[in-house]
């Protein structure tokens, strides 16, 4: 159907709209990247290296199968809504987002940084799994899991590749750490050319919050999301011994996020993960790292099956979906694409966002005569010479 006002066709249209409709710092915190932005964009551009040979005369006539499980959780198609901090560009946030991708049927990720509550999102949809960083020390990690587990989240995601997050430099805005009067009076020229933006808080009774309310201390109030993220800094970085005690604290799925070397795909699956996602923390971590699907062949290569592999980074149509799937991938994240959707039109927005991928994965495979996206193999898909990233071998 064509676009109309309530309706895009395309993640690039939810992207056009988002900036249309955000201030420039919020719109520039979205798309911003480390250093140079050579990975953001790699993540993008890699996919649309890669290629397809339809097949014709098929025959395919019956419908076709998108449903997967990841982590326990039967998914009506192989995405998911990865986690992202605060979301400040619409007043319901990630509550919007778990009501949409309950509605499609499948799961999300929500993030230690999300401006809303763990209970309010897991309330309207029990397919969320709580992402955490290693901040504090054990004790608090601890502390952090327990309110995962008494939400009721089903599982854990636990975020390794954002340690270069200081060196942000590609587009990104300065944020304030409150939105106070002083800060409101700086952004106030950007926001009056923005005013439906403005206007979808002040409907909802209260300005953009950034807070971080799932990093509450037990008796404590909320911190800032610069408070939290301040804790996350000062914690000293943990050994792959801290991750499997850690894993060892949670009797549930646990998946690793951030994995793009090999070893590390072998370490995980040796900490005792259950499911690993192939991820430079869409570009935000050090600057150079390959996109996420050149490094994937080389992760599903050292893991086999051992372990589910997730791909995170640069998906924005559903033939790319099809080509992670095809290269070894249980399922693809979404990051930027909810948040566009989200921003264009709330719920109805993240909810036209998963339609497209869903529509997308379909046609990818009646063009290339499949019936499910578990016939999917490396055969499916026309890689260029070169084009896979896989770190050379260390001398013995």
């Amino acid at each position: 159907m064509a676009s109309t006002k309530e309706w895009f066709e395309s993640v690039a249209e939810a992207q056009r709209r988002a900036k249309k409709r955000l201030p420039a710092s919020v719109y520039g915190a979205l798309i911003a990247g480390a250093e140079s932005g050579a990975t953001v964009d790699d993540n993008v551009a890699a996919f649309r290296e890669l290629g397809f040979f339809p097949r014709i005369a098929t025959g395919l006539n019956e419908p076709r199968e998108l449903a997967t499980t990841v982590m326990g959780q039967e998914l009506s198609m192989p995405v998911l809504v990865s986690p992202t901090g605060v979301q400040a560009v619409h007043p319901e946030g990630e509550v919007a987002v778990g009501r949409a991708v309950a509605a499609a049927g499948t799961a999300a990720g929500l993030s230690s940084f999300a401006s809303k509550a763990i209970e309010e999102v897991v309330a309207v949809n029990p397919k969320t799994f709580f992402q955490v960083y290693w901040m504090g020390g054990r004790e608090r990690v601890v502390q952090i899991m327990e309110r995962a587990r008494a939400a009721g989240a089903p599982g854990i995601i636990l975020t390794l590749d954002w340690t270069f997050a200081h060196r942000r430099d590609w587009g990104s805005p300065a944020i304030p750490e409150h939105l106070d009067l002083k800060a409101m009076t700086r952004m106030s020229p950007e926001v009056l050319r923005r005013p439906k933006w403005l206007a979808q808080f002040v409907r909802a009774g209260a300005l953009p919050d950034l807070t971080a309310p799932n990093m509450t201390p037990p008796g404590g109030e909320a911190p800032t999301f610069f408070g939290a993220y301040g804790e996350w800094m000062m914690t000293e970085k943990p050994s792959w011994d801290d991750i499997a005690w850690m894993r060892a604290q949670w009797d549930g799925p646990f998946l690793i996020k951030g994995v793009t070397h090999p070893e590390d795909a072998r370490r995980a699956v040796a900490a005792g993960a259950t499911a690993i996602s192939v991820s430079n923390h869409g570009g935000n971590n050090l600057d150079g790292t390959p996109a996420t699907i050149r490094a994937l062949p080389a992760v599903v290569d050292a893991v086999g099956d051992e372990v589910e592999v997730l791909l995170d980074g640069g998906v924005r149509r559903g033939s790319d979906v099809v080509k992670a799937v095809a290269l070894g991938a249980r399922a693809v994240m979404l990051g930027r694409a909810a948040l566009w959707g989200l921003a264009a039109n709330g719920e109805a927005g993240v909810s036209n966002v998963l339609e497209i991928m869903r529509a997308g994965i379909d046609e990818t495979l009646v063009g290339l005569g499949r019936t499910s996206i578990h016939d999917l193999s490396p055969a499916d898909v026309v890689v260029p010479d070169g084009f896979v990233r896989r770190p050379v071998a260390q001398p013995a």
